[in-house]
């Protein structure tokens, strides 16, 4: 079989693969929303369909593609693996690019963080994070934030506050404990009884781009030290320059007991996630001989996966993308702010880095108000569907709702972003959201149309729900 061969005879198939082996669901989505095309290639912060139309993605693959898509460096140093016919996964054994992956990570996580574990995503990190913070401390209870996102596997799941995710998923695990993001007394109240393992939490909540007050953070680390529980910090999505910095908990000087990260560390290319923790945090886990593999992922530190890992530092490093991605950020939300006072729909302008979001809200005009109601009453979140939607059909920009019922858009972009795409993003934002406020108008008239789908699939499903009750 050559690859590059199969690709190019079966080239339009993937919708109709999907279809068939897939989940067909995805398809339909992109389909109703208009965004099923047939993208053949990817470079830096694009995407080519095969009508050779270029697309500019601030999604980033859910915040992959930190060094955008194809970095030439990586792609090297995956190509150099390979041909080194390198002995990988032994597993009985302990490997040189494993070791000088995590020699690394310690450089450069806060202070404090001296040992590193190996897993294959994100939600993996969590998992591991959860059972180590339980063995160390001897105590079970997790405290997890409402609205925070941590993974789909049942631990993480457990500890993501979203309804939407957990629904007919229980019973989850016992000992989870939720509280308000933001809000320290209740966490003071959760710690109290001196029985909880941990708080974990991102820190921005990824789903809505949520910023903490400044006080929070490090008043959560204060509250997890007097109660003797540890604070681990979620940085899957927010590490590794995402908000200008090497890690979001940096903008507060706070120094987790355990960090996880994965997404961007893979280059965009191999699955990697990685624990940070404190050396007595690992002492007390792995603390006997035949305890060496008590906690451990098949495939974790394959070789090239660690290579992934070395080159995505080595490019954050060389080519200065974490500060790259504190000032293209900070351009891009000075200029959009403004149109929170032209515009009445666009509620707030935020973000650190190259993590932002558009929050919207309903209106004080009579005829967009009542335009608003229509859209909520079919289904909440409606109306960022009418700023996602036109932004990639009419100006080709991927981007994305921030979560389920949520009128936020958020922007991932690559922390490669320029100054061409940095105006191609803006002027696009600028022409959906005034769009958005002409009533009537075209950007009305498809979410009368999205308002009668969503209708449509809810009598749907209330019509399946009833007849299995019968």
């Amino acid at each position: 079989m050559k690859i590059s061969e199969l690709i190019k005879q079966r080239s339009l198939e993937n919708f109709t693969l999907h279809e068939e082996h897939l989940n067909n669901q995805m398809v339909n989505v992109l389909k109703t929303i208009g965004f099923n095309r047939n993208y053949v290639k990817a470079e830096g912060p694009y995407l080519f369909d095969d009508q050779d139309n270029r697309y500019l993605d601030l999604l980033s693959g859910f915040g992959v593609f930190a060094l955008g898509r194809n970095h030439p460096q990586v792609v090297q140093t995956l190509q150099d693996v390979l041909s080194a016919n390198l002995p990988n996964l032994v597993q009985l054994d302990v490997s040189l690019l494993s070791g000088l992956l995590a020699e690394k990570l310690v450089e450069i996580v806060p202070d404090g963080l001296e040992r590193i574990f190996f897993a294959n995503s994100g939600t993996e990190t969590v998992e591991a994070a959860i059972k180590f913070s339980r063995y160390a401390t001897g105590r079970s209870k997790i405290i997890y934030c409402q609205g925070g996102y941590h993974g789909l596997s049942l631990g993480s799941l457990s500890a993501t506050g979203d309804p939407y995710f957990r629904e007919g998923f229980g019973p989850l695990l016992p000992d989870f404990i939720e509280v308000p993001f933001g809000d320290l007394a209740a966490l003071e109240k959760a710690l109290a009884g001196k029985d909880v393992a941990a708080f974990i939490t991102e820190p921005i909540q990824g789903h809505g781009v949520w910023i903490p007050e400044a006080s929070y953070l490090p008043g959560a680390a204060e509250l997890c030290r007097k109660y003797g529980a540890l604070l681990i910090a979620d940085e899957v999505q927010t590490g590794l320059g995402r908000t200008g910095k090497w890690w979001a908990v940096e903008h507060w000087g706070v120094e987790p007991d355990i960090l996880c990260m994965a997404k961007a560390l893979s280059g965009g290319f191999v699955p990697v996630g990685a624990v940070a923790c404190r050396q007595w945090i690992f002492d007390k886990v792995f603390n006997r001989l035949d305890r060496a593999v008590v906690h451990g992922s098949t495939f974790s530190k394959n070789n090239l996966a660690m290579a992934a890992g070395l080159a995505t530092l080595e490019v954050l490093e060389e080519e200065k993308l974490i500060a790259k991605s504190a000032r293209m950020g900070a351009s891009i939300i000075a200029e959009l702010q403004p149109l929170t006072k032209e515009y009445e729909c666009l509620k707030e302008v935020r973000g650190l880095g190259m993590m932002m979001a558009l929050e919207f809200s309903e209106p004080r005009s009579w005829s967009l108000k009542m335009s608003w109601k229509m859209l909520e009453a079919a289904n909440k979140g409606l109306f960022s569907q009418m700023i996602t939607v036109p932004l990639f059909a009419r100006h080709r920009i991927l981007s994305q709702v921030a979560g389920h019922g949520m009128n936020i858009v958020k922007f991932m972009p690559t922390l490669t972003l320029g100054d061409d795409d940095r105006r191609w993003m803006i002027e696009g934002v600028k022409d959906v959201v005034a769009d958005a406020h002409r009533v009537p108008g075209a950007a009305w008239d498809f979410g009368k149309t999205l308002a009668t789908q969503a209708i449509k699939m809810k009598t749907k499903a209330e019509g399946k729900k009833q007849s299995l009750q019968r």
